[in-house]
């Protein structure tokens, strides 16, 4: 596989891993919803369920940066792994023992979204690292990165679908833990040795003050860019009504309208396939366009159309054709927003910057699927969808309207490693591009 020096094994490994716990993602995106609405009745009750998944994720991303390079990344995606899957497995083994309450449920999944954020975090901030040891450009290995990750959400998703149909949404979770466990198998096998998975050791020990040091570099240097600014608040704004439309609004509908969860894992793998063959296009041929017209166009067309389509049809076929659509633009994003912020911020800020950028893109993700389970509840599914499809198409106009945009076909003006202080905080300039965490869908 090459030398130490030259290696794919490292990249290989992260990507394997990744695509590995992005399955276990979709079994849980699935597999989660049902579990709660078959034990509850309520979708008001499954929104709580996604808000107290939600709230640690946001938590973990706020503080987590400067403690994943000092712990060493490699550990933390370990560990991160390990303990979601204990805690997603406890909520079908206690619920078979009679033991399970909604309280635990809820603490359960609060569990598995504080330590899934840092290990997720741990593994994306590796990418640049590894594709240098393996030859590949970042804009490769980024459109690389989210493609195995949009393929493994359509394996899981189609999987999901039909186990949670025919076996129960209890033994998706077991499944779901079972992933989680190879893919910490994984990282400790292939990524041993690699430096820039180790604990920092260069610097100075890890104290209160240095701690709110390292954070507010991470900081600093998001607020100081303008187009990294739009960037996290409008994907702040479509995170939060894309947890509606997972959380509740696909499995009410599908409940409601598309005959159960095998029609939900349908719609959620032909929309990651497409997504899929959407980022090894642009991971082909994206680089010889215009990267803020082509980021506008992939929004505009996986925002607010399921959500419209979905509260005007009660069947199957013309959601399944929108999804194929919406997949389409959903997978150039990610490969976008990762390279940006690959090109713009050096490796010794990385985890600081993704952490202090993943908090705020996810700040309104709790309130997703609490606020649309109520909504659900008090005006009906389709003035939900309708609500909030039409949200989601004004956020989308963003990139049109406002200036701070234009940076994003701005050469890329990368700051070298060496120019930023291990020891002392540093004050980053502005760059004429951002670092941004790509939104999740």
């Amino acid at each position: 596989m090459g030398t130490a020096q030259h290696s794919r094994t490292p990249l290989a490994g992260v990507l394997a891993a990744n695509a590995i716990s992005v399955t276990g993602n979709s079994l849980t995106l699935i597999g989660v919803p049902w579990f709660a609405l078959e034990t509850t009745g309520s979708p008001g009750k499954a929104g709580i369920v996604a808000f107290c998944a939600a709230v640690p994720v946001v938590l973990a991303a706020i503080a987590g940066g400067p403690v994943i390079d000092r712990l060493g990344r490699r550990r933390v995606s370990i560990a991160s792994d390990l303990v979601c899957g204990l805690a997603l497995a406890a909520i079908p083994l206690l619920h078979q023992t009679g033991a399970l309450r909604f309280w635990m449920l809820c603490a359960l999944m609060a569990v598995t979204g504080l330590f899934h954020a840092p290990g997720e975090m741990a593994r994306h901030v590796l990418v640049p690292d590894l594709a240098g040891r393996a030859g590949t450009s970042l804009t490769r290995a980024a459109s690389l990165y989210d493609a195995v990750a949009r393929g493994a959400r359509m394996t899981g998703a189609a999987i999901a679908g039909l186990l949670v149909a025919f076996m129960g949404p209890g033994t998706v979770l077991y499944l779901d833990a079972a992933t989680f466990a190879v893919s910490a198998l994984l990282v400790m096998a292939t990524l041993r040795g690699v430096p820039a998975a180790e604990p920092q050791r260069d610097g100075p020990r890890l104290s209160a003050a240095r701690y709110r040091a390292d954070l507010r570099e991470g900081y600093a240097f998001l607020f100081r860019a303008r187009l990294l600014l739009a960037i996290t608040v409008m994907v702040m704004v479509t995170n939060g009504l894309n947890q509606s439309w997972s959380s509740v609004l696909l499995p009410v509908h599908a409940k409601e309208h598309l005959g159960g969860p095998a029609a939900q894992g349908l719609l959620v793998s032909v929309f990651a396939g497409c997504a899929l063959a959407g980022a090894l296009l642009y991971g082909a041929v994206g680089e010889r366009f215009p990267r803020r017209a082509v980021f506008t166009v992939g929004f505009l067309l996986c925002g607010s159309p399921p959500y419209i389509v979905a509260a005007l049809t009660d069947t199957t076929a013309p959601l399944l054709v929108t999804v194929v659509a919406a997949g389409f633009g959903a997978g150039v994003l990610n490969p976008i927003l990762t390279t940006i912020i690959y090109e713009q911020v050096p490796d010794v800020l990385r985890s600081r910057v993704a952490g202090a950028s993943t908090a705020g893109v996810l700040l309104t993700t709790p309130l997703g699927g609490l606020a649309a389970g109520l909504l659900v509840e008090r005006v009906g599914l389709t003035a939900t969808l309708l609500g909030i499809g039409t949200a989601y198409f004004l956020a989308t106009l963003s990139p049109m309207v406002f200036p701070a945009w234009r940076g994003m076909n701005a050469s890329p003006a990368p700051t070298k490693d060496e120019d930023v202080s291990r020891t002392e905080p540093s004050t980053p300039a502005p760059v004429p591009g951002p670092a941004g965490t790509p939104p999740r869908r």
